[in-house]
């Protein structure tokens, strides 16, 4: 496993903060680099407020290159706009909706489909195009954000699903049994590839989990959040004190 970079925090509320600061600093470098900041969104309760700050808050609304930035998502439901699970609705409600986007800067997983494979197809054909890809190669997020699940799971890799052992696809559909539902999903290929990756943890019942990711052996088949290591960029673990209660001192900062 590679060396984590862990901070902690008292509570969700500081996260979102320390998390917003990250997304404006990683959004003026890589626009002031190449013209374009290009991020790929995470569900959840954490990321949600993270969204309503950057949308809301005078600190980051106007300082947010909005107009040079590319919005993807890592994962999503079997579900369409306007369902409760769905993660880009949860993302325009709280951020897209609140500032001025133009439709191609949004980019969207199409979960209404049927047919989650037609979806995982299109969607990674359709990051193909933006980023200009040759065959065989994977898109370069300037940032994409995770959450991770009491059992270890992120994205939507869960424990002993098929998607854990795609290699060469960006994106792809994932049967979760426990859950009888399928799911579309960035790859770990895909994820890896990122220039940053900003977990945020919170939540006493992710304390065990995280703690078997960080410090316990490498088992991605059981725990696939250990799968998410950049192979050239920068991970950050932004953990409140719950989540991180079970943690080393050796270890968290």
């Amino acid at each position: 496993m590679a060396q984590h970079n862990i901070e902690l925090f008292a509570n969700s509320t500081e996260i979102a903060r320390r998390a917003a600061d990250e997304v404006l600093a990683i959004a003026r470098a890589a626009v002031a680099a190449r013209g374009v900041f290009s991020i790929a969104l995470a569900g959840g309760s954490t990321p949600k407020a993270l969204y309503a700050l950057l949308a809301e808050h005078p600190d980051f609304r106007g300082a947010m290159p909005w107009e040079r930035s590319l919005f993807f998502f890592g994962d999503e439901r079997h579900v369409g706009p306007g369902h409760a699970d769905s993660n880009y609705q949860m993302a325009t409600d709280s951020m897209l909706s609140k500032v001025a986007l133009r439709p191609d800067q949004v980019h969207r997983i199409k979960g209404e489909y049927p047919d989650t494979a037609k979806a995982a197809a299109e969607y990674e054909d359709e990051i193909r195009r933006v980023f200009q890809l040759a065959p065989g190669a994977f898109p370069r997020f300037d940032l994409v954000l995770f959450g991770m699940g009491n059992e270890g799971h992120t994205l939507s890799l869960f424990p002993g699903t098929k998607a854990l052992h795609e290699t060469r696809r960006i994106v792809t559909r994932n049967w979760v049994g426990k859950l009888y539902t399928e799911r579309v999903t960035l790859t770990a290929p895909a994820a890896n590839a990122a220039a940053n990756q900003i977990f945020m943890i919170t939540g006493a019942d992710k304390a065990c989990a995280l703690k078997a990711v960080l410090e316990g052996p490498y088992e991605p088949e059981q725990l696939p959040a250990q799968m998410i290591q950049p192979a050239d960029g920068r991970l950050l673990w932004l953990v409140d004190e719950t989540a991180g209660s079970m943690l080393s001192r050796d270890i968290s900062k």
